[in-house]
């Protein structure tokens, strides 16, 4: 990863910008000790929408209980 003073980052700051934004990350250093990293932003998810298959798809009432014959034949009493 690039290092670049503070004076040289101020003074090519569009161009340094626009290669973090590229995928390109670097160091901004001051008298040779690294202080910060830019990288790109990276935006958040979309966020879910709930309720977005209303009236697509089915629930049963009793979907608790569905397979419940069959995994008491396996497993017997111990659930």
């Amino acid at each position: 990863m690039e290092q670049i003073n503070i004076h040289a980052a101020k003074t090519h700051l569009s161009a340094l910008v626009e290669k973090a934004a590229a995928g390109e990350p670097f160091i901004i250093a001051k008298a040779g000790r690294p202080l910060v990293v830019v990288s790109p932003y990276k935006a958040p998810a979309a966020p879910r929408r709930a309720g977005f298959l209303k009236g697509q798809i089915a629930v049963p009432a009793d979907f608790d209980q569905m397979g419940k014959a069959e995994i008491e034949a396996l497993f017997g009493d111990k659930i």
